[in-house]
């Protein structure tokens, strides 16, 4: 029995500890004046802290340091053929190279060249470069520039010099139906100087390069694409004079106005653009473009979503028919960005004319609008006789050094994000004072500057685009957040979630707001005393237009894709693909263009839901091909006799070469090959090295490194991303599972097998596959790994700074996720270590075929299609047309081992990926296959949730894989053993 004073002494104590942990102490008790005047006292300790977490390598920072010095007015030529060294790069020195006078040098994609040269005066320099884009993999040239042999900022690691391009004819065909084609985008190289600049658009003027009176050396790094260089230059950018000065500058020179001209030209009919993504596109949102058909396709715009990234430019030629100052006026629709504008920079003749076009606002409308430059007081240009050229580029103009703020602000946010992480962990216990105060001594000083920063950037773009919208609602959302935190700090780690989804949303801020779509009809160069014609149609003709269209919706045959041969007795296929139109077309035009002529068999394209393709099937209607179908599909249909052997055709064994086995295992079956694949997929390990940096942690070569690295992240509250499902995106998905893929890569790496006897019954019950699975499961019992997350989000933030994922997961990141460029890498997944001490990386993989159906009449043709389509060329044409028509990431995993080599990956990321392809493993399709991996996960789940031994778990569910795997095989009368 306690005494009463015992009792006493206990009650105070537990008084005490329930104070201590309830806030009321000196850090949690604060007041929001408290915190503000703890935010003054430590700010100066604090922006030493921010040296730790705000990148060292962004160019404002180099500024900063550079900033005070002169920028000198003398120039410095440093010829091409001038250079000192190569490394690891095959250089030659051409002369008279395209019309260039004298000797110039070709650079190759890899390796490095370096010039040296003299510098009178030390100071701030901009770079101009000549260059001409050789032939290569069709995607812009990517160089790294070092001075005296250092990078001085991270934006230099990434410049992009653009190729040029034009339509290949110059009248746009139409199929046989009366539709338009699109015009094919062909290279037009032509010697170019441009500017050294930031290839983000971020900085709207050229960078501005430090060097040192005396000798320096220049260094480019070749990235991506082969390159000739004419020469570089040192020296500095003139300004542009304003409107008013040129207009004074008219009147010095006596120009006078243009009478009576009025020249309209197609936006369409455009001679060079700077990507292969702007071709003339379709526009039947209204009677009033041009040209115009209520019911056919025709080209008659050009820009729209695909013109939307900072640096692209499309140029028109003019024919302008005596001398004077004419205005210019702007067919366009822009209505993608609500309460922002779309930005462009005006060239005339290669010249911005004056300032005022270095950044034309063109405004959010739902229809098209006619914007003439200037508005109710034009501008007026001064053009003499003759052709001259008129090009537009995106710009971010008055956006962009918001652009930056915000982007540094989401990296700083970020930051202390993942320090909070460190003391909170990711499921805090809202009932406990962290203290946060003391254990992240930055944070209320962050909280406090970014809600200031974040203020003052919603009130700039108010200010710029003349409104408040959900733009600026989204900047003033996380600035409200961040200054309710530095007033109520206890309530932080309550609303951590919320916190991080407000973050992730200015992370789709800066992608939405960076994206600059315009789409044009045509441009208007007009004498200022000529009445512009009206930009839109009349509400009669808009309705006539409207009830057109939705009749000709009964009659047009929208599923079919460019010419439909209608002749019975012709070579003729039918061809289902599953995927997008944009792909369709693109494979559409391949075929009319190379296939059809080459081998004189007419192709029908479809593009149908392949879920229909079976009920087609055996109804009698299906196709001769199907393209684009999963992995699973060919031996489930071989077994129904459903498909065609492959493996029947003469020449089958002259292009198996094309493809790694591991990518044609799947398609095996009973002898025969049902299918040749198009796509492969394998994984790869993705990290971040500015945290691995910050963690002193080194990338794992092998799943004991794994190990060791899983507790030092787990320390600092962040996590490791495995191949694992989620919750399935369709219903049914989980019927279809394929075996767990950090699962199989620990069983191939031992010699283990997912079948064994010819396939007749699952090895899952060896040994190897025991063990392998102990391994797998271990992971989340002993290493607690999560069961479900969101790794691109969590992968942008640094909660998961390593994760396992398919290499496509590149391309997402490459576009999606801007604020990390530079900061992440992928490489070859962890291996087993064997006893000669070498490392074993093996991987399965996914993908997509293409198979011929068994009921198709006419299959020598399809078997021509088929041969054709897997081939190098034309994998590699497709790959870069849709890369060029929907952007990097829509690169695409082509199966063909040729193929991928020549599609455009930065070299360096091309050796990671070959370097893995070297290991992938095919996993094979086998009959009641479907339950390997259902019955896998479900193993999987009852040893992670119930603490069921894993060799029992895996006993359990494999006696169901077998079961199944027997009742297939005597449903389709294959031997049992």
């Amino acid at each position: 029995m306690f005494n009463h004073q015992t009792i006493k002494k206990l009650l105070l104590v537990s008084a005490a500890f329930l104070l201590f942990f309830s806030g009321v102490s000196l850090h949690g008790d604060l007041s929001p004046s408290s915190h503000k005047a703890f935010a003054q006292s430590e700010t100066e300790e604090n922006l030493e802290v921010n040296d730790r977490f705000i990148r060292k390598d962004l160019y404002s920072n180099y500024i900063e340091t550079y900033g005070h010095l002169p920028k000198p007015q003398t120039e410095t030529l440093i010829q091409g053929e001038d250079f000192i060294n190569t490394d690891d790069m095959n250089s030659e020195i051409l002369t008279n190279f395209e019309g260039a006078k004298g000797q110039v040098v070709k650079t190759d994609e890899t390796g490095s060249i370096t010039w040296e040269f003299d510098v009178q005066e030390e100071g701030l320099y901009n770079i101009s470069l000549k260059y001409f884009p050789i032939e290569g993999k069709s995607s812009s040239i990517e160089r790294e520039l070092l001075i005296n042999g250092e990078l001085p900022f991270q934006g230099a690691a990434t410049l992009t010099f653009p190729r040029t391009w034009k339509n290949e004819l110059d009248e746009i065909e139409r199929d046989n139906r009366g539709n338009d084609l699109t015009p094919r985008q062909v290279e037009n190289p032509i010697w170019m100087e441009v500017d050294i600049r930031d290839s983000e658009g971020y900085y709207t003027e050229p960078y501005s390069f430090y060097f040192k009176k005396g000798k320096n050396t220049i260094t480019f790094v070749s990235s991506r694409e082969p390159m000739v260089i004419d020469f570089i230059k040192l020296y500095q950018v003139k300004g542009v004079p304003t409107y008013e000065e040129v207009k004074a500058e008219y009147e010095k020179m006596g120009y006078s106005e243009a009478e009576g001209v009025q020249i309209k030209f197609q936006g369409q009919d455009a001679s060079l653009k700077s990507a292969p993504t702007l071709y003339p596109i379709n526009d039947r949102s209204s009677p009033s473009t041009e040209p115009y058909d209520i019911s056919k396709i025709r080209m008659n715009t050009i820009g729209g979503h695909n013109w939307r990234w900072p640096g692209q430019w499309i140029s028109w030629n003019v024919e302008v028919p005596e001398d004077g100052l004419y205005k210019l006026g702007v067919k366009y629709k822009q209505n993608t960005l609500r309460g922002i504008f779309s930005a462009r920079k005006l060239f005339i003749d290669g010249e911005v004319p004056f300032k005022e076009m270095e950044n034309i606002p063109f405004y959010y409308h739902n229809g098209w609008e006619l914007e003439v430059l200037g508005g109710d007081d034009p501008y007026l240009y001064y053009l003499p006789k003759g052709t001259h050229e008129i090009k537009l580029e995106v710009t971010l103009g008055e956006i962009a050094p918001l652009l930056r703020t915000v982007e540094e602000s989401v990296l700083e946010l970020n930051y202390i994000y993942r320090k909070i992480l460190m003391v909170t962990g990711a499921v805090p216990d809202p009932y406990r004072d962290y203290q946060l105060n003391k254990n992240v001594p930055e944070m209320m000083e962050i909280f406090a500057r970014q809600s200031k920063v974040l203020n003052e950037v919603a009130d700039e773009l108010a200010r710029v685009t003349g409104e408040t919208s959900d733009q600026t609602a989204i900047l003033k959302t996380m600035a409200y957040q961040l200054e309710d935190f530095v007033n109520r700090p206890d309530t932080i780690q309550r609303r951590l979630d919320t916190y991080k989804i407000n973050v992730g949303g200015l992370g789709t801020w800066i992608l939405t707001v960076r994206e600059q779509p315009l789409e044009i009809d045509y441009f208007v160069l007009s004498a200022p005393n000529k009445k512009m014609p009206k930009a839109d149609s009349s509400f009669i003709h808009k309705a006539v237009h409207e009830i057109g269209s939705f009749f000709y919706s009964f009659i047009e045959d929208y599923n079919s894709i460019g010419n439909v041969s209608e002749d019975a007795d012709a070579d003729t296929i039918t061809v289902w693909i599953g995927t997008g139109r944009d792909q369709a077309q693109v494979l559409k035009a391949m075929i009319d263009d190379t296939f059809t002529p080459e081998k004189n068999i007419n192709v029908n394209l479809k593009l149908v839901q392949m879920d229909v393709l079976l009920p087609a099937t055996l109804a009698g209607q299906g196709p001769d091909v199907a393209m684009q179908v999963g992995n699973e599909i060919p031996v489930n249909y071989a077994m129904r006799n459903a498909v065609a052997d492959l493996s029947q055709f003469p020449d089958f064994e002259e292009i198996t070469p094309r493809f790694r086995e591991s990518a044609i295992l799947p398609y095996r079956f009973n002898g025969g090959v049902f299918a040749l694949p198009e796509q492969q997929i394998f994984n790869m390990l993705f990290y971040r090295k500015d945290i691995f940096e910050e963690l002193g942690l080194e990338v794992p070569q092998t799943w004991e490194d794994l190990y060791k690295i899983i507790p030092a992240l787990q320390k600092n509250h962040m996590d490791i991303a495995l191949p694992l499902v989620q919750d399935p995106q369709f219903p049914g998905e989980v019927q279809n599972l394929i075996p767990n893929q950090a699962f199989t890569m620990m069983l191939f790496q031992k010699d283990g097998e997912l079948y064994r006897n010819n396939d007749t019954s699952s090895d899952l019950d060896s040994e190897i596959s025991m063990e392998a699975f102990k391994d797998w499961t271990s992971l989340y019992t002993n290493y607690k790994l999560p069961l479900k997350f969101d790794f691109p989000n969590r992968f942008r933030t640094g909660e998961m700074p390593l994760g396992i994922a398919d290499y496509t997961f590149y391309n997402h990141l490459s576009v999606s996720a801007p604020e990390i460029r530079g900061l992440w890498e992928f490489v070859p997944i962890p291996g087993t270590v064997q006893k000669d001490g070498s490392i074993r990386r093996e991987v399965s993989s996914m993908g997509t075929s293409a198979i011929i159906m068994e009921q198709s009449k006419n299959k020598d043709a399809s078997w021509e299609f088929l041969k054709w389509w897997t081939s190098k060329d034309v994998q590699v044409r497709f790959g870069r047309e849709m890369e060029g028509l929907m952007g990097a990431a829509a690169r695409y995993p082509t199966a063909n081992i040729e193929g991928l080599k020549e599609l455009p990956w930065p070299v360096k990321d091309y050796m990671q990926l070959e370097e893995q392809w070297q290991w992938v493993q095919g996993v094979p399709e086998v009959p009641g296959g479907y339950f390997t991996g259902r019955h896998l996960d479900n193993a999987f789940r009852e040893v992670v949730n119930n603490g069921t031994n894993p060799r029992e778990a895996l006993n359990d569910f494999i006696i169901y894989i077998n079961d199944e795997i027997r009742v297939k095989r005597k449903e389709f009368n294959l031997p049992l053993e």
